[in-house]
């Protein structure tokens, strides 16, 4: 109970700590989030404006009989939303920081980056399948294919043929296809505006798309998080981040790192290939022994389970003669074009960001950057103005130490992160309270 009461308060802290411009700018971005899907819903349920493109009554591939689902839309929205929504945010909640985080760590830095993992986690996952939504459903509209089981559930007219006429050489009606006719749509006696809609909203498919814009980012999320992935030779390059302030895990005082290199706005870290290099006096590993295979088990977790699934789910839309196969093509190259999209949009290379999302906006470049800056990503992080303000007069007139403990307890900057590893161990992590020295004259 202790536990949970220091925790709430650190994160009231925090969020009182936290700059309104960046809040309301994520809200904003969650808010257009909701709208990108929204104009797909708009694009499904607009049955009255979809194109309906003309077809012939001999045309096999349309005479396919009315099956039933395999995979229903609600079991996809559990399978491609729900699920993937809920594992990212455990695993955003309990594997964040992970086993290398210093038991000295400020709880309110523990709590804030599980909460900024949780929300850029829900934020790419909602980008993807946002995106996927509204594409394949304005597609849909635009294209308006018939389904292989379009003319049996069309019912069309056959006494009305020269009248729904618009194309094609036949003169008369043969079964033969030798003289194809094409008929438009009116010539349908099933007149539900809904299932006319569905009858030609082949391409590309929705359960395609949707289930691999949810699956794949799952799959990719979960290989970030868990190192799951081809072995590769590890970069042999220090990577020590100068003018930032270290949170010493021992002394519990800040630390100045003086080198040549640029700050870094996520603080600092080295590889593990790094340290290992440094603490073996001298000796460089042969190659084989730089790296290793994951174990099997999370390679069927994080890969084979939700890639197998997506094919699973699109294979089902063949045998149940819902959709032709460069429907389902073009419905998973969508959903996992928007996928890998969104997940890089918000998380660091796989093979590179050791498992971590980006870092927040910072205060000044929350809603634009403007010509001439590089990136969003700016020297006063998250922190309210007025906050960082009294906190550098802190520092100024002597008390650092008890400031930046302070700072470090309300989590308030991006660059106090606990950076550098994937949660599960492969990095050692200090702890940094994200304040940048600057050279004065």
């Amino acid at each position: 109970m202790a536990g949970a009461s220091q925790s709430a308060k650190a994160l009231a802290t925090g969020a009182m700590r936290m700059s309104k411009r960046i809040l309301l700018s994520y809200i904003l971005d969650w808010i257009l989030i909701l709208g990108i899907a929204g104009i797909g819903g708009g694009f499904n349920k607009g049955v009255q404006n979809t194109n309906k493109r003309p077809f012939s009554l001999q045309d096999p591939s349309i005479s396919y009989p009315y099956r039933e689902d395999t995979v229903s839309v609600p079991v996809l929205a559990v399978v491609a939303l729900l699920i993937p929504a809920a594992i990212t945010m455990v695993i955003s909640l309990i594997f964040i920081p992970g086993p290398t985080a210093s038991k000295a760590t400020p709880k309110s830095l523990i709590w804030r980056r599980k909460i900024w993992e949780w929300n850029t986690a829900w934020m790419g996952l909602g980008l993807a399948l946002a995106l996927t939504f509204m594409i394949t459903e304005g597609l849909k509209d635009l294209a308006g294919k018939p389904r292989p089981y379009a003319i049996g559930v069309c019912n069309p007219d056959l006494s009305a043929i020269d009248r729904y006429r618009v194309g094609g050489l036949g003169q008369n009606f043969d079964l033969s296809g030798a003289t194809p006719i094409l008929v438009s749509s009116d010539i349908c006696q099933e007149r539900d505006p809904g299932t006319l809609r569905e009858i030609f909203a082949s391409w590309p498919s929705g359960h395609s798309s949707f289930s691999w814009a949810g699956l794949l980012y799952l799959s990719l999320f979960l290989c970030a998080k868990f190192a799951v992935g081809i072995p590769y030779f590890l970069p042999n390059q220090k990577t020590i981040h100068a003018n930032t302030y270290e949170y010493d895990n021992s002394l519990r005082h800040p630390q100045q790192h003086h080198t040549g290199h640029p700050a870094s706005p996520h603080g600092s870290s080295t590889s593990s290939a790094t340290r290992h290099e440094e603490g073996s006096n001298g000796f460089t590993p042969p190659p084989r022994n730089s790296t290793a295979a994951p174990p099997i088990y999370l390679l069927i977790l994080a890969v084979v389970v939700p890639i197998g699934t997506a094919i699973f789910i699109c294979v089902s839309r063949w045998f149940d003669f819902h959709h032709h196969g460069i429907d389902i093509f073009s419905g998973a190259v969508i959903g996992a074009t928007t996928a890998y999209s969104s997940f890089r949009y918000y998380h660091m290379p796989i093979r590179q960001g050791s498992g971590w999302a980006w870092g927040a906006r910072s205060r000044g470049r929350a809603f634009w950057v403007g010509v001439g800056r590089d990136g969003y990503v700016g020297e006063e992080g998250w922190t309210a103005k007025k906050a960082a303000e009294r906190d550098m007069h802190d520092i100024e007139s002597g008390s650092s130490t008890a400031a930046l403990k302070d700072v470090a307890g309300a989590g308030v900057s991006d660059r106090g992160d606990v950076e550098g590893g994937n949660g599960i161990g492969r990095q050692e992590e200090p702890v940094e309270t994200g304040y940048t020295i600057r050279s004065q004259g």
